[in-house]
């Protein structure tokens, strides 16, 4: 006979791993993995810029991929405005209902401890936090913090380099200033990179304790050592400072004290009123920054505008009108059948 205990069902746990992509998040992810929590399947496949792996659910990359598509954001977006673009997709009905009927499958699947990933992420926290109480589940956010400057030389490494490392450093502002407010709150916690590659096991079993995680709590003593395997500190290849990245002096002042204040929150008992207030007012002043920004590059935008206008194809008024200048004599050359053929695809009868 089963006991009281044993007949409850097991309480379920979900947690998002968040932050600016390039600053160990997939290394989190894959750690609590490696514990006993479950990543949805099929993941994102390990390549040359993550070889140990992403811990990404390829679902969730797709549906964040569309859903950026839709409201015209990027994954490292560094407009303010962008916040207010995607957020008012987290009021869909349809796009709620669509999330928590795939986050109620993996629950089923993979059992009460789910842990996902993925920087585009931080975009639709509204969405998500919706799923998971719909699911009667319990939301925790672990948001991973590496230097600024680390995360812009890595980004520049291994990513595309049609961004530079100005945009590339007010993205990583936009993305932590508004990560960090859109997770006040709710259960969460703040890593260091540096220290999930000194001793991982702090951070995480403290995160175990933290969020009531029964995988982490419980793990075993082969389980601790994949994790030992699995966490490689050479991983960390790229470390830059202020004196190797090359950008405003406003935006690496705005940069630098965000990341004090963002790094002050991983301290014991560092969330505090004070550090958010701090992180409140460097937000403010980011967006002044780029609405002063915005403000002198407007004739780049208005330039940028008309050339994209230029490149679109010629509207079919314009080819009527060209095909209306053709001498009588020469259409009359063209078959009668042709010309009915060209009719009805500029879409005249006569």
């Amino acid at each position: 006979m089963s006991s009281p205990a044993e007949s409850l069902p097991a309480k379920r746990r979900v947690v998002f791993v968040v932050g600016s992509g390039r600053s160990g998040t997939s290394t989190m992810s894959g750690t609590l993995q490696t514990l006993g929590m479950h990543v949805p399947q099929p993941e994102v496949s390990a390549d040359e810029t993550n070889p140990k792996g992403f811990g990404e659910p390829q679902w969730v990359v797709d549906f964040h991929d569309e859903l950026l598509k839709r409201c015209n954001v990027q994954v490292s977006d560094s407009r303010p405005q962008a916040w207010f673009e995607a957020g008012k997709l987290s009021n869909l009905e349809p796009l709620r209902g669509r999330l928590r009927d795939w986050l109620e499958t993996q629950f089923v699947e993979g059992g009460p401890e789910l842990v996902v990933k993925d920087p585009r992420l931080a975009w639709f926290m509204g969405l998500w936090r919706s799923a998971a109480m719909r699911c009667d589940a319990t939301p925790a956010y672990v948001t991973m913090l590496r230097p600024v400057t680390e995360v812009v030389g890595s980004k520049q490494k291994y990513y595309a380099s049609k961004f530079g490392e100005v945009n590339r450093t007010a993205a990583w502002v936009n993305m932590m200033l508004h990560t960090e407010r859109a997770t006040r709150g709710s259960a969460r916690a703040f890593v260091r990179y540096h220290d999930m590659l000194t001793d991982w096991t702090v951070p995480v079993f403290g995160i175990g304790q933290q969020f009531d995680l029964d995988a982490v709590k419980s793990a075993s003593a082969n389980d601790i050592r994949s994790v030992h395997a699995f966490i490689d500190p050479n991983l960390r290849r790229v470390q830059l400072t202020w004196d190797d990245v090359d950008v405003p002096p406003r935006l690496r002042e705005i940069a630098e004290e965000s990341w004090q204040g963002l790094n002050a929150l991983a301290e014991p008992d560092g969330d505090t009123s004070d550090v958010h207030a701090t992180l409140d007012q460097l937000r403010a002043a980011y967006a002044d920054l780029y609405d002063e920004a915005e403000a002198i590059a407007q004739s780049t935008a208005l330039a940028a505008h008309r050339d994209g206008l230029a490149q679109q194809p010629m509207p079919i008024q314009v080819s009527r009108r060209g095909v209306d200048r053709v001498p009588h004599g020469v259409r009359a050359m063209v078959p009668a059948s042709a010309r009915r053929g060209l009719r009805k695809a500029l879409g005249r009868e006569r």
